[in-house]
Protein backbone atom coordinates (compact mmCIF):
# COMPACT_ATOMS: atom_id res chain seq x y z
CA UNK A 1 0.00 0.00 0.00
CA UNK A 2 1.40 3.57 -0.65
CA UNK A 3 0.07 7.05 -0.32
CA UNK A 4 -1.89 8.51 2.48
CA UNK A 5 -4.77 5.93 3.49
CA UNK A 6 -7.36 5.64 6.19
CA UNK A 7 -6.91 8.16 9.37
CA UNK A 8 -4.18 10.24 7.37
CA UNK A 9 -1.50 7.26 7.42
CA UNK A 10 1.25 7.93 5.32
CA UNK A 11 1.95 3.88 3.42
CA UNK A 12 5.35 3.21 2.82
CA UNK A 13 5.58 2.99 -0.92
CA UNK A 14 7.13 -0.30 -2.34
CA UNK A 15 10.47 1.01 -2.20
CA UNK A 16 10.47 2.14 1.29
CA UNK A 17 8.21 -1.33 2.56
CA UNK A 18 11.15 -3.72 0.35
CA UNK A 19 13.75 -1.79 2.30
CA UNK A 20 12.18 -2.09 5.50
CA UNK A 21 11.55 -5.74 4.87
CA UNK A 22 14.95 -6.06 3.97
CA UNK A 23 16.40 -4.49 7.51
CA UNK A 24 13.68 -6.23 9.90
CA UNK A 25 14.60 -9.63 7.91
CA UNK A 26 18.23 -8.97 7.74
CA UNK A 27 18.56 -8.30 11.22
CA UNK A 28 16.46 -11.28 12.62
CA UNK A 29 18.96 -13.63 10.61
CA UNK A 30 22.02 -11.98 11.37
CA UNK A 31 21.00 -12.23 15.20
CA UNK A 32 20.15 -15.89 14.29
CA UNK A 33 23.21 -16.29 12.34
CA UNK A 34 25.47 -14.81 15.43
CA UNK A 35 23.67 -17.12 18.23
CA UNK A 36 23.77 -20.01 16.07
CA UNK A 37 27.55 -19.35 16.06
CA UNK A 38 27.81 -19.09 20.11
CA UNK A 39 25.59 -22.08 20.21
CA UNK A 40 28.96 -24.42 19.47
CA UNK A 41 30.16 -22.63 22.84
CA UNK A 42 26.64 -23.58 24.74
CA UNK A 43 26.15 -20.15 25.06
CA UNK A 44 23.71 -17.30 23.81
CA UNK A 45 24.21 -14.18 22.06
CA UNK A 46 22.16 -12.40 25.04
CA UNK A 47 24.66 -14.08 27.69
CA UNK A 48 27.66 -13.22 25.58
CA UNK A 49 26.57 -9.86 25.13
CA UNK A 50 26.59 -9.33 28.69
CA UNK A 51 29.89 -11.00 30.25
CA UNK A 52 31.33 -8.92 27.15
CA UNK A 53 30.05 -5.39 28.37
CA UNK A 54 31.27 -6.69 31.85
CA UNK A 55 34.48 -7.34 30.35
CA UNK A 56 34.54 -4.36 28.82
CA UNK A 57 34.16 -1.97 32.25
CA UNK A 58 36.96 -1.16 34.44
CA UNK A 59 36.04 -3.49 37.29
CA UNK A 60 34.12 -5.93 35.33
CA UNK A 61 31.02 -5.03 37.13
CA UNK A 62 27.72 -2.97 36.58
CA UNK A 63 24.67 -2.06 38.02
CA UNK A 64 22.25 -4.21 36.59
CA UNK A 65 19.29 -1.70 35.78
CA UNK A 66 22.28 0.04 34.04
CA UNK A 67 23.53 -3.39 31.83
CA UNK A 68 19.90 -3.89 31.25
CA UNK A 69 19.71 -0.81 29.60
CA UNK A 70 22.68 -1.48 27.57
CA UNK A 71 21.86 -4.48 25.94
CA UNK A 72 18.16 -3.74 25.94
CA UNK A 73 16.40 -6.12 27.90
CA UNK A 74 13.72 -5.97 30.55
CA UNK A 75 15.03 -6.21 34.48
CA UNK A 76 13.72 -9.50 34.61
CA UNK A 77 15.48 -10.68 31.50
CA UNK A 78 18.75 -10.12 32.42
CA UNK A 79 17.83 -11.90 35.95
CA UNK A 80 17.00 -14.89 34.04
CA UNK A 81 19.95 -14.89 32.17
CA UNK A 82 22.48 -13.50 34.87
CA UNK A 83 21.14 -16.66 36.72
CA UNK A 84 22.58 -18.51 34.07
CA UNK A 85 25.67 -17.37 33.97
CA UNK A 86 26.08 -17.43 38.03
CA UNK A 87 25.23 -21.01 37.10
CA UNK A 88 28.37 -21.75 35.44
CA UNK A 89 30.57 -19.35 37.49
CA UNK A 90 30.96 -16.55 35.41
CA UNK A 91 29.81 -13.31 37.30
CA UNK A 92 27.98 -12.99 40.40
CA UNK A 93 25.36 -10.58 42.00
CA UNK A 94 26.87 -8.23 44.98
CA UNK A 95 24.89 -5.33 46.75
CA UNK A 96 26.13 -1.66 45.04
CA UNK A 97 29.00 -0.47 47.52
CA UNK A 98 27.41 3.32 47.20
CA UNK A 99 23.99 2.25 47.25
CA UNK A 100 22.75 -0.46 49.21
CA UNK A 101 19.77 -0.83 46.96
CA UNK A 102 20.82 -1.87 43.85
CA UNK A 103 22.82 -4.59 42.63
CA UNK A 104 25.53 -5.33 40.26
CA UNK A 105 26.81 -8.21 38.13
CA UNK A 106 30.41 -8.94 38.43
CA UNK A 107 32.21 -10.66 36.14
CA UNK A 108 34.56 -13.46 37.95
CA UNK A 109 37.69 -14.48 36.45
CA UNK A 110 36.03 -17.91 35.00
CA UNK A 111 34.07 -15.32 33.13
CA UNK A 112 36.92 -12.97 32.33
CA UNK A 113 38.44 -16.35 30.61
CA UNK A 114 35.53 -17.61 28.99
CA UNK A 115 35.06 -13.81 27.18
CA UNK A 116 38.42 -13.97 26.28
CA UNK A 117 37.94 -17.61 24.75
CA UNK A 118 34.38 -17.20 23.31
CA UNK A 119 35.10 -13.46 21.61
CA UNK A 120 37.17 -15.06 18.96
CA UNK A 121 34.12 -17.23 17.77
CA UNK A 122 31.64 -14.29 18.01
CA UNK A 123 33.71 -11.87 16.25
CA UNK A 124 34.59 -14.15 13.58
CA UNK A 125 30.87 -14.62 13.24
CA UNK A 126 30.29 -10.90 12.65
CA UNK A 127 32.91 -10.10 9.72
CA UNK A 128 31.68 -13.40 8.33
CA UNK A 129 27.98 -12.15 8.47
CA UNK A 130 28.31 -8.51 8.25
CA UNK A 131 31.34 -6.57 7.79
CA UNK A 132 33.12 -8.79 5.14
CA UNK A 133 30.48 -9.19 2.81
CA UNK A 134 29.90 -5.07 2.18
CA UNK A 135 32.24 -2.70 1.47
CA UNK A 136 33.98 -0.38 4.17
CA UNK A 137 32.10 2.43 3.06
CA UNK A 138 28.56 0.42 3.73
CA UNK A 139 29.44 -0.93 6.65
CA UNK A 140 30.26 2.88 7.95
CA UNK A 141 26.47 3.68 6.24
CA UNK A 142 24.91 0.95 8.22
CA UNK A 143 26.56 2.22 11.43
CA UNK A 144 25.58 5.29 11.11
CA UNK A 145 21.77 4.99 10.11
CA UNK A 146 21.64 2.57 13.00
CA UNK A 147 23.28 5.55 15.28
CA UNK A 148 20.24 7.74 13.81
CA UNK A 149 17.67 4.97 15.25
CA UNK A 150 19.82 4.31 18.27
CA UNK A 151 19.53 8.17 19.33
CA UNK A 152 16.19 8.28 18.46
CA UNK A 153 14.48 5.59 19.96
CA UNK A 154 17.11 6.06 23.26
CA UNK A 155 17.69 9.93 23.27
CA UNK A 156 19.17 10.11 26.81
CA UNK A 157 21.54 7.41 25.79
CA UNK A 158 20.38 5.15 28.33
CA UNK A 159 21.61 2.19 26.03
CA UNK A 160 25.20 3.69 26.04
CA UNK A 161 26.69 4.79 23.21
Amino acid sequence: MSGSGENGVRWLSDAEQASWRAILRGTRLLEQALDDALGDAGLQLSEYEIISMLSETENHRLRMSELAAMVVQSRSRLTHTAKRLEDRGWVTREQCANDKRGVELVLTPGGLEAVRAIAQVHVRSVRDNLVDIMTPEQFTAIGDAMGIVRDHLDPHAASGR
